[in-house]
């Protein structure tokens, strides 16, 4: 299972990686193994502002539905468009090609609270 040490998680299995105040934000390997093969993305949350841990999107897999969690306060400023077409990128390169939105944080200090990648491989029994 690929969980890169470069990245943060949360407990809801999602990635984090952080440049400046951006955010770029997507579900990590564990998450799209445990859902199966994605069908489809949807954020209605462009250029919204959120709360930490609010729903910002969903992701359909042919088995379910699953809510996307915000893991830091801001505004959505970017998402992925590629996935609209290719949502089955989120299950071939999770960490990169899948990422899922940008986020312009309200507060970077929020960062200190997600998990590294040690204590993300403690969570799942990695």
């Amino acid at each position: 299972m690929n969980i890169p040490a470069n990245l943060k998680y949360t407990k809801d299995h999602e990635w984090v990686s952080i440049d400046g105040d951006i955010a770029t934000v997507g579900i990590t390997d564990f998450a799209q193994k445990e859902l199966g093969d994605i069908v489809y993305v949807e954020v209605e949350t462009l250029d919204q502002s959120l709360g930490k841990d609010e729903v910002f999107g969903t992701v359909e897999a042919v088995k379910t539905v699953s809510d996307l969690f915000l893991p830091l306060a801001g505004e959505i400023i970017e998402f992925n468009e590629d996935l609209e077409s290719n949502p089955e990128m989120v299950n071939s390169d999770p960490y990169g090609k899948g990422w899922m939105v940008k986020v312009k944080v309200s507060d970077v200090s929020d960062m200190n609270e997600l998990l590294s990648s040690d204590d993300y491989k403690a969570l799942i029994g990695a």
